[in-house]
C-alpha cells in the first residue's frame, strides 16, 4: 500500500451527514490536486436490494428495513460472514490504492467495520463521528433500535468528532479544518 494513502471512516446515525461529510473529503483532496474515491459498506447490500427487488436505488424509497434485514439477519445470522462487507471492501482498497491518494467510506456502523481497518491499514485510517443533536431521522422505532444504529453507541475510539449543529458550510469548513493535518 501506498506510504501516503489514507483511509476515512465515518461513522453517525442515518440523516446525520455521514455521505456529506464524505462528499466534503473527496472534493477537499479534489482541491489539493489528489484523487479520493467515496464508498461505502452498503453498496453491496443496495445492490443485493435493487436485483432482489423493483427498486431503483434511490434515497427517497430506500427500503430500509430490507437493508437492516439483509445485513443482519441473511449475512451476518444466516450465512454467519459478520466479516461479509469489510473483507469486500478490503479487496475494494487494494484496488483504489492503485488509483487515488484515499478512499472515504461514509458509513461504518459497527465496531467491527472499524477495528478490521484499523488493525490491517493501521495509522492509514482516520476515524470520523458525525453527531447531529436534537435532529429527528424519522425512522420506525425497531429502525431507530436495529445495530446498525446503536452498534456504535459506546465506541469512542475514534480521531475525530464532527458536530454538524449549523449550516453545511460551517460543515465543509470542519471538513476542510482536521483535513489540513491529514492531507
Amino acid at each position: 500500500m501506498k506510504d501516503n494513502f489514507k483511509i476515512y471512516l465515518i461513522s453517525g446515525k442515518a440523516r446525520h451527514g455521514k455521505t456529506t461529510l464524505a462528499h466534503y473529503i473527496k472534493d477537499y483532496y479534489n482541491s489539493v490536486g489528489k484523487k479520493c474515491v467515496a464508498t461505502s459498506f452498503a453498496k453491496y447490500i443496495k445492490l443485493y436490494a435493487c436485483e432482489l427487488t423493483s427498486w431503483d436505488g434511490s434515497e427517497e424509497t430506500k427500503p430500509r428495513e430490507l437493508l437492516q434485514q439483509l445485513g443482519s439477519e441473511v449475512i451476518r445470522e444466516k450465512l454467519k460472514k459478520n466479516d461479509f462487507f469489510v473483507k469486500r471492501l478490503h479487496d475494494d482498497i487494494d484496488v483504489y490504492n492503485l488509483f487515488a491518494d484515499a478512499a472515504v467510506i461514509d458509513d461504518a456502523r459497527l465496531p467491527l467495520e472499524i477495528d478490521y481497518f484499523k488493525n490491517i491499514f493501521k495509522d492509514k485510517v482516520v476515524s470520523i463521528k458525525i453527531v447531529r443533536p436534537h435532529f429527528q431521522n424519522n425512522l420506525s422505532i425497531s429502525e431507530q433500535n436495529h445495530m446498525t444504529e446503536i452498534g456504535l453507541d459506546n465506541y469512542d475510539l475514534y480521531d475525530y468528532t464532527i458536530v454538524n449543529d449549523a449550516s453545511l458550510e460551517e460543515l465543509r469548513i470542519a471538513a476542510a479544518s482536521f483535513l489540513e493535518n491529514e492531507v
